[in-house]
């Protein structure tokens, strides 16, 4: 699946206020790895940046003098983003940004992101799955020991690399193998490390083969769909299952 980590900065909130976007940060996962594609553009919005949001991105009216606007450029973003999965923290504010500079170019065709995209928020994941904590992209940031020490104030591009990392770490589950059995160490990152490969012996007995009960293929399944609605698309095992074309 090819997913899009978005993120955009803006002149201030809300949208209904005349409020247009300033940034805009894409990086590109395939099959849940980072591809090294990225899409990121400053805009000149044609109104003043309002001082509370200079305060929190601290993007300036001089430093956008210069930049495209927006028309100049949604040919090749709409090109980014057409058919992907777009992973965003808080993806109401970034859609409803996105949908109204393709309304005020006329493209009502583009004007509905969700008509050609499909949409995983990462803060309502978050919610559902820390209740009643703090789930901003700092707090997770600590929670899942993702490095944001770069992040001294808010940017599209780099807020969208580090939502990436987030994201990885919320639905990946585990994240390494050890080869080593019971022979393991540990280094001083915590992670076990394989000391050797112990082959076993030709004239072995058999290995006993215990086949899942129905019911345990029931609880398999359930458990599958359970992790397909936390990731927002097909589990690897169910698209490893499913039958070559």
């Amino acid at each position: 699946m090819r997913s899009v980590v978005l993120d955009t900065e803006t002149t201030g909130m809300p949208v209904t206020d005349g409020h247009r976007i300033i940034e805009i940060g894409c990086v590109e996962l395939e099959g849940r790895r980072l591809t090294g594609r990225h899409f990121h553009v400053y805009l000149q919005p044609d109104r003043e940046v309002d001082e509370g949001a200079i305060a929190v991105h601290g993007i300036t009216n001089d430093f956008l003098k210069d930049k495209p606007r927006f028309r100049e450029v949604a040919d090749d973003f709409f090109e980014f983003i057409n058919g992907a999965q777009l992973i965003i923290h808080n993806a109401a504010f970034d859609v409803g940004f996105i949908n109204n500079e393709f309304a005020l170019l006329g493209q009502s065709e583009r004007a509905e992101v969700s008509d050609y995209c499909s949409i995983l928020d990462t803060l309502l994941m978050a919610r559902e799955r820390h209740p009643g904590q703090r789930n901003n992209l700092d707090a997770l940031c600590k929670r899942y020991g993702v490095d944001n020490s770069g992040r001294d104030l808010h940017g599209a591009l780099l807020d969208a690399e580090i939502l990436a990392d987030v994201y990885l770490a919320m639905t990946g589950g585990q994240t390494s193998l050890s080869l080593a059995g019971n022979g393991a160490d540990v280094d001083g990152s915590g992670r076990a490390q394989a000391s050797a490969i112990r082959r076993l012996a030709a004239g072995r007995a058999a290995t006993r083969v215990i086949r899942a009960s129905e019911e345990e293929l029931a609880a398999h399944m359930a458990r599958l769909a359970v992790i397909e609605k936390s990731a927002g698309g097909p589990s690897l095992w169910v698209q490893m299952d499913a039958p070559k074309e």
